[in-house]
């Protein structure tokens, strides 16, 4: 009997190959955006350690005016995207000190919001593949073993022979649910952890850069 996955793709029925086709596509999705948002994740890493060496030297000595007047660039991250929101918030800002401290934490609050939820994009594809692709496995499993006792209930007997294909088929399913679903779920948690890491710093920077402003201000 050969059991090569050529052999078993040519034995298997039409609802087993939809299922392996349903998660070779869940596959491709998971492996697309792992890479595009590991690519995302270290282009904004970079750009935003760049703009902090850049910007703290001002935001160091306080000189924020000098900082909100030196412009900020496109490729500057998730941390020069939230802290220039700061920097737009305070050029803008009434002379009062309590509005104006409150108007730059409130859009300080916003962009970083906005940030976290630019960096989840994706993570959602990857979460539903990890938790789905073990159970359309175990669909296709159960069509196997279906399968299997047609078999053996259409040739009288229950031979190895008479139910081997059948069995090949759900197990060829399971494999293929565990493979898709394995990296889906190790690359969410990996993910996820760099994302909550970010977030954790979006709100020590924008909490300095508030220390800042309203140093600014007792002035």
């Amino acid at each position: 009997m050969d059991f090569s996955i050529g052999h078993m793709w040519s034995q298997m029925g039409l609802f087993a190959k939809l299922i392996v086709i349903t998660m070779l596509l869940m596959s491709g999705a998971s492996l697309l955006v792992m890479f595009e948002r590991i690519a995302v994740y270290l282009r904004s890493g970079s750009e935003s350690v760049k703009f902090a060496e850049r910007m703290g030297k001002l935001l160091a000595g306080g000189d924020i005016a000098a900082a909100a007047n030196a412009g900020v660039s496109k490729g500057v991250g998730h941390l020069g995207r939230t802290i220039n929101a700061g920097l737009v918030a305070f050029k803008t800002a009434p002379s009062d000190k309590d509005v104006a401290v409150e108007s730059v934490a409130r859009a300080l609050e916003r962009q970083a919001a906005r940030e976290v939820q630019s960096l989840k994009r994706g993570l959602g594809v990857l979460a539903t593949v990890g938790s789905t692709a073990p159970f359309v496995g175990l669909l296709g499993t159960t069509m196997g073993i279906v399968n299997s006792f047609q078999q053996m209930a259409a040739s009288g007997s229950g031979g190895l022979g008479t139910v081997s294909a059948g069995i090949s088929e759900a197990l060829l399913t399971t494999a293929l649910g565990l493979l898709v679903a394995i990296p889906a779920v190790m690359a969410f948690n990996f993910l996820q952890g760099w994302v909550d890491a970010r977030s954790v710093d979006l709100a020590e920077s924008s909490n300095e850069f508030l220390d800042v402003v309203t140093k600014h201000f007792a002035k």
